[in-house]
């Protein structure tokens, strides 16, 4: 005998584990977030041993109507900060925002320009305009006040060197040949430890020959 089930009791059925799915999945990306930093930046990608892209999204998209997280842009998030001097959320830090994207997209970056020397302790000043390298397309994103630049560049510049020997070839030669002062090399050392300089010296063997002449000035 065949069991008279309504196609109506079917749907309920089927409606009522998807609400079960999305409670679970929405608790344990909740629960996640919980454990970032404050000001950490993610996206669907950062969840995948929980869920897939379509329902992490609409999980995030939900925490962030209940105010849990805020939007930065189309897909993209971060923990939010509170300043009690300032009565008033912090913006989102734009570093953390550049290796949320370069996450998401599977990229390799590392910063270049200004950036560079600021992500050195070289320059204090805060840039409005940050650049990255990347080994993806090139793209530009505007984030309230700030610009974001990924510039694609050569394997050869970025494969099998780390964040940091990148970081320094950017910006030496950012600063250009002849340039670069004896301030600038004391500056760069000081912040160098003797495993980060035996390891910039190795992988920037085959950089240009006077950024890697500046190198060695600076690991000496």
């Amino acid at each position: 005998m065949l069991l008279d089930i309504s196609s109506e009791k079917v749907y309920n059925i089927s409606d009522e584990r998807s609400g079960c799915m999305r409670e679970k999945y929405q608790k344990e990306i909740q629960e996640k977030i919980e454990n970032f930093d404050d000001g950490y930046v993610f996206s669907a990608i950062d969840f995948v041993e929980i869920a897939g892209t379509d329902p992490t999204n609409k999980a995030l998209s939900r925490l962030n109507e209940l105010g849990v997280i805020r939007r930065i842009m189309q897909g993209v998030y971060y923990k939010p900060v509170y300043s009690k001097l300032l009565d008033e959320y912090s913006s989102p830090d734009i570093s953390k925002l550049a290796e949320a994207l370069a996450r998401k997209f599977n990229w390799t970056i590392a910063p270049a320009g200004e950036t560079a020397l600021n992500y050195l302790h070289m320059s204090t000043q805060v840039p409005n305009s940050w650049c990255y390298i990347s080994d993806g397309p090139y793209r530009k994103y505007e984030i309230e006040l700030h610009e974001i630049e990924f510039k694609h560049c050569a394997n050869k510049e970025i494969s099998g060197r780390s964040y940091l020997t990148i970081s320094i070839i950017q910006a030496i030669k950012y600063i250009g040949k002849g340039k670069i002062q004896k301030e600038d090399i004391e500056r760069l050392a000081s912040n160098l430890s003797d495993g980060d300089k035996s390891k910039i010296l190795e992988e920037a063997k085959t950089t240009t020959s006077w950024i890697y002449q500046t190198i060695k000035e600076v690991c000496a």
